[in-house]
């Protein structure tokens, strides 16, 4: 099977007549099946067959977090003897939503990650580690672990934490690639040269970060990635997903961005009016999911802000390209002022290397403003270390957070929850 789909090097205007094919039959399929499509087009006077281009989208109001949450149980388009898998969203922001995936889905699922793998230049027959969780309702390990069956890769699932484990795996199965988040990167690192391991001649060619972003806005890496680079050169690649897209935007080895995938999602990207914003700008992703049976999506804010790029790139792709997420826009925090998101916060603190876990806690004070207060271990001796830290945020960022610092084994367990697929680096209390 190609995974190397020919609609993405399509010409544009190709592109957009398929897609708009693809919206017709997943608006029929809709009213057809969906509780709560149903009812939006019936108390909006929508007849989809009105909706004929991508533009018509806008006629149709969009879908937001809070229905997904509210209205869980009208989105499933078949019955439950056609589920085969639960999975739930990571409940970054409140409870987590259930979401069922049909045979059919996981199918599309693997082919999503098949394409994505590919992208990053995964091919048949590599050898490749999952440092991510494939339980927990997780839908990502799930789909990892599909795509590379799907296109004829080796998996070692290993799943998170415990560097020294992910060691004894890599020189013994001798894998080219990790899925992981890139932090844990940095715990391998350290674990291989306390141990003195050879990991710079390890089999390792290059990982898939997940999780964390890796890049700038201009794709030059970031200080997370600058620290993974000085001292294990391998190839990073971001990804970008979530479990209610069930796809993934991942880079090719130009790493200018995540490749969109036409035959699984359209795209927009909004303002805060719900107009899509001029190119170049940021906004707020806005998705519709094609060829998804149990719960598909039309115009879902996803509440990430992101920036597409249409140049063509290099790989022979036309396809829109997104950027590394600028924040969530439920995280946006309003101080002083200034508005900022927590990304640029963990770069600040990711510079420091006596850092050795902190978590950003945003609450309101009792006039009802935002306030920061970072907790913080570190191994720093010196007295104005604090001071050190709140000058490089009023330099960044024009803020002075409130600093705490606390014992590394308290905040630890706390930031590397069991419970959480990610580390828990912010959280918000306003």
């Amino acid at each position: 099977m190609e995974f190397h789909p020919s609609i993405e090097k399509a010409g544009i205007q190709e592109i957009k007549t398929f897609q708009e094919e693809k919206l017709q039959e997943l608006l029929t399929y809709l009213e057809g099946n969906s509780p709560f499509y149903q009812k939006l087009f019936r108390e909006n006077n929508i007849k989809t067959g009105d909706i004929r281009t991508l533009e018509d989208l806008r006629k149709i109001p969009t879908t937001t977090k809070n229905d997904l949450q509210q209205y869980n149980h009208d989105f499933f388009c078949i019955t439950p003897d056609k589920i085969v898998d639960y999975s739930t969203t990571s409940g970054t922001l409140g409870d987590p939503v259930t979401f069922g995936l049909s045979d059919n889905d996981l199918e599309r699922l693997a082919y999503n990650e098949a394409i994505s793998f590919a992208c990053a230049g995964i091919q048949k027959g590599d050898v490749v580690q999952m440092i991510t969780t494939i339980d927990k309702r997780f839908m990502a390990g799930l789909a990892y672990f599909l795509g590379l069956r799907k296109m004829g890769a080796s998996v070692v699932r290993m799943g998170p934490g415990i560097p020294e484990l992910q060691w004894d795996s890599i020189f013994r199965y001798q894998p080219k690639y990790l899925i992981t988040v890139p932090s844990f990167l940095l715990k391998m690192i350290d674990y291989a040269e306390k141990y003195e391991l050879d990991y710079k001649n390890s089999s390792v060619y290059g990982a898939v970060c997940i999780g964390e972003s890796i890049k700038n806005q201009d794709f030059t890496d970031n200080i997370l990635s600058q620290k993974i680079k000085e001292k294990w050169d391998i190839k990073l690649f971001s990804t970008y997903a979530s479990t209610e897209m069930s796809t993934a935007f991942t880079e090719c080895e130009f790493q200018i961005g995540g490749h969109h995938h036409p035959e699984l999602i359209i795209t927009e990207i909004l303002d805060d009016n719900e107009s899509p914003v001029k190119e170049g700008e940021s906004g707020e992703l806005t998705i519709t999911t094609l060829g998804v049976e149990a719960i598909p999506l039309l115009r879902f804010k996803t509440g990430d802000i992101v920036k597409a790029h249409y140049k063509p790139c290099q790989c022979g792709r036309n396809t829109m390209r997104l950027g590394p997420v600028v924040g969530r826009k439920q995280h946006m925090i309003k101080y002083k002022g200034t508005t900022l998101y927590p990304p640029a916060m963990n770069d600040i603190l990711n510079d420091f290397n006596s850092i050795r876990c902190y978590q950003i806690v945003i609450q309101s004070n009792e006039i009802g403003l935002d306030e920061i207060i970072i907790r913080l271990s570190t191994d720093s001796e010196s007295e104005g270390f604090v001071n050190e830290v709140r000058d490089h945020f009023r330099a960044k960022l024009r803020v002075s957070p409130k600093i705490e610092i606390i014992d590394f084994d308290i905040l630890a367990k706390i930031v590397h929850n069991p419970n959480s697929r990610k580390p828990v680096t912010f959280i918000d209390l306003r």
